[in-house]
């Protein structure tokens, strides 16, 4: 098997400090900085666009050069040439400019509505025109490795809002969709263009504060409950890795006046995924069930003239499958932990302190051969102090 089509970049620090851009294939990984910075022949190109402490200026450099650095890279693993980096640890792949995530799976979004909103129909009116989302928070992106701390929130009580830390913490298994080249404020970036700006893809695992994100987000949608922290990958799968994992998508509803989504086919993307807690897997989601896809949500995301910037990162929204064995989050496994799970660890409806969560994806080769896309990887911290909450609790209950 080609090195190559296991091909993933990323950042890594030396024990000095020192950050280069690495490639990784299997279980090598190659300081492509250094080989880029030692190698006279080297394009003028490729060396600028691997200079960098992180992924920054191989994103900016546009397809073109994106094209170039995969081909030389791939050559380079395939020969075994390149220094491998050694002793380093990975790092946040690349600044996050803006994060959006979307709602793009028809069966998490039915299952939430499900239980959220019982007497109302479980897809939003606007479900099947257009790929829904929300901005999130840039600054909250955090790698994967980094500990998540269990975030305060104002939550229903017996007795009416209260102040306290979330009980109800989750995960979201989703997939992220990292842009490269940016486009101009005012004008849409069309489907057929997807890849022209995005770059590759990550594992992202989007926390999310359910008990804090029903009380807040009607009308307009989730803030605190999903702010706090969001997972990804240490590691980016460029496109290319991935032209053979595209499967029709699912699906068959077309978009009704939201004509600018029907632009190019519909498609999606054999991914498989796997969410573990604690070492044991509780499910294991299909990208490939998901109904709007990547160009789509790029399409949405800038038609109002909106503009893309390097580094952005746009995330699915939770993946699910039709059945249980197929949910990609705690709220829909467990309904609302109205049905704990049964785990080797104890039951469990929502996220305890100190759980280890995992989010892994792959997908694979024609032949069957799998690809790993590497992993979203945390753990559960306690909420801060309760002197903290005790004291933003005693300031809500002198206000009201």
């Amino acid at each position: 098997m080609s090195q190559a089509a296991e091909l993933a970049y990323g950042a890594a620090a030396y024990p000095d400090g020192q950050r280069t851009v690495v490639a990784r294939s299997a279980d090598r990984v190659v300081d492509l900085g250094r080989w880029a910075a030692q190698s006279a022949e080297t394009p003028t190109a490729i060396r600028q666009a691997l200079s960098g402490s992180d992924l920054g200026p191989l994103l900016s450099s546009g397809r073109p050069t994106w094209e170039a650095v995969h081909h030389a890279v791939g050559e380079l693993l395939a020969s075994g040439g390149g220094p491998d980096a050694g002793e380093v640890r990975s790092v946040m792949p690349f600044e996050v400019a803006d994060f959006v995530d979307f709602y793009a799976s028809r069966h998490h979004t039915e299952n939430v509505g499900r239980i959220f909103r019982p007497s109302s129909p479980p897809l939003p009116e606007a479900w099947l025109s257009i790929p829904i989302g929300y901005h999130g928070r840039a600054g909250s992106v955090v790698v994967s490795g980094t500990p998540v701390r269990r975030p305060h929130g104002v939550i229903r009580g017996a007795a009416g809002p209260v102040f306290a830390p979330s009980a109800k913490l989750d995960v979201e298994a989703e997939i992220g969709f990292v842009v490269g080249t940016p486009s101009v404020l005012g004008e849409p970036v069309a489907v057929e263009d997807f890849q022209d700006h995005v770059f590759g893809v990550c594992v992202v695992n989007d926390w999310s504060a359910r008990d804090v994100q029903s009380f807040e987000y009607v009308p307009l949608g989730p803030f605190l409950g999903k702010s706090f922290a969001t997972t990804i990958s240490a590691w980016v799968t460029p496109l290319p890795v991935l032209e053979q994992a595209r499967v029709p998508a699912a699906g068959d509803e077309l978009p009704g006046p939201a004509t600018y989504l029907q632009g190019a086919p519909r498609w999606g993307l054999d991914i498989g995924l796997e969410v573990e807690v604690n070492g044991e897997v509780l499910s294991r989601p299909s990208y490939a069930h998901m109904h709007w896809s990547a160009p789509q949500m790029l399409a949405h995301l800038t038609v109002n003239g909106a503009p893309l910037r390097s580094g952005d990162l746009y995330a699915s929204g939770t993946v699910s499958g039709p059945t249980a064995a197929e949910y990609g989050s705690l709220l829909e496994l467990s309904h609302d932990a109205t049905r704990p799970l049964t785990t080797s660890f104890g039951p469990r409806g929502y996220l305890a302190d100190s759980d280890e969560v995992v989010i892994r994806a792959w997908t694979r080769r024609s032949d069957g051969i799998e690809i790993p896309l590497h992993e979203a990887a945390g753990t559960v911290l306690a909420a801060c102090p309760a002197s903290i909450g005790a004291a933003a609790e005693a300031t809500m209950s002198r206000s009201s």
